[in-house]
């Protein structure tokens, strides 16, 4: 079987699945890892800089896992933390 890299999508839970429903409808020969943060959740509740923690760390499962792209699921950890990622 061909290792072909991943697309990672991050979500602070479930929610993020439905988007990466339509990424597979969208992009049907890519393969998708993807982190649903409920131990973590809510986001809303946490600092931004506490939201950017996590997202590192999310990121570098993820850079672990050689994914080629990430996808921002969560508006919450979008607004706390994309212009650092």
């Amino acid at each position: 079987m061909e290792n072909r890299k991943k697309i990672g999508v991050l979500d602070s839970g479930v929610g993020g699945l439905t988007l990466v429903k339509e990424l597979e409808k969208l992009m049907p020969n890519e393969d998708f890892i993807y982190f649903g943060d409920s131990a973590y959740a809510p986001y809303g509740i946490k600092t931004k800089d506490e939201i950017t923690k996590r997202c590192v760390e999310i990121i570098d499962f993820f850079i672990e896992k050689g994914v080629k792209a990430v996808v921002i699921a969560c508006n919450t950890a979008t607004s706390a933390s994309a212009n650092y990622l």
